[in-house]
């Protein structure tokens, strides 16, 4: 592998369009002798917003799996950067090298207010003592109500998570995501059960992170996808059938066969 990052994974400067940041190469799962993945190679640019989509047992869930370290492959190479090989981390170990995943289901602290679940979330120090002393630094706050205006919930900050809509309590998980100041964000089918307007809004949300963070949607809304993409994966029988813009894909015979015409 020869590709050289220019950046630091930590640094905070926008890092779009240089060079990829996950890169997986021949990547083989299977269970039970089925494939879920079969040979797939796959590469996401820094700063790339990305959208993958296929029927279902495509192998969309198994590849995030794999991302995060949940599905060890057969065989095949995954790499963050150019030297943070995945498959050698466990999955504590790559949320904080900075990969981390938002599933389908909002999984918030009901009974916190947006700014105390933001506040947990924070890319701090987690050991028991230093987490039973600490004090919010000003730099700390800022931060959090930065995120919050990001997420589109700095007016929601005192409130109970229990009391948001399904739509604020997925972008408030998403906000929790970027406390923790990942560089790839895994998001699977974020705008199933919101409202039109929720879906605008997340539309927005996941745009304006590209080029900070590389986010790879996973979504099956059609219509929600041409809204945001701006390169569209599909995969078919565990294997990456095609790459390219909307308009590509929904004109490809293969795509239109195996999924959009189904």
């Amino acid at each position: 592998m020869t590709t050289l990052l220019q950046k630091p994974l930590d640094s905070d400067e926008p890092v779009v369009g240089l060079h990829p940041i996950l890169y997986m190469e021949d990547v083989t799962v299977s269970f039970d002798g089925f494939r879920a993945l079969n040979n797939l190679n796959l590469y996401i640019d820094e700063g790339e917003l990305r959208c993958i989509i296929g029927p279902n047992g495509a192998g969309k869930t198994t590849l995030m799996d794999v991302i995060t370290g949940k599905t060890r492959p057969d065989r095949g190479t995954v790499f963050f950067g150019q030297t943070t090989d995945l498959l050698s981390l466990d999955e504590p170990a790559i949320a904080h090298a900075g990969i981390c995943r938002k599933f389908q289901k909002p999984s918030v602290f009901e009974q916190l207010s947006v700014f105390e679940n933001l506040e947990l979330a924070m890319h701090t120090d987690k050991r028991v003592w230093p987490t039973l002393f600490a004090r919010l630094k000003g730099t700390e706050r800022a931060a959090i109500d930065a995120v919050a205006e990001t997420i589109g919930l700095q007016n929601c900050r005192t409130l109970r998570a229990g009391t948001l809509s399904h739509g604020q309590k997925q972008w408030l998980e998403i906000g929790m995501l970027l406390m923790q100041k990942p560089r790839v964000l895994l998001v699977d089918e974020p705008v199933a059960g919101m409202t039109h307007q929720e879906t605008e809004r997340t539309a927005e949300l996941l745009q304006s992170l590209a080029g900070q963070h590389s986010v790879i949607v996973v979504e099956h809304d059609m219509a929600f996808v041409r809204s945001i993409a701006r390169k569209v994966t599909v995969l078919h029988e565990g294997s990456v059938l095609m790459e390219g813009t909307m308009d590509d894909v929904q004109n490809d015979p293969r795509v239109i066969q195996v999924y959009l015409g189904a």
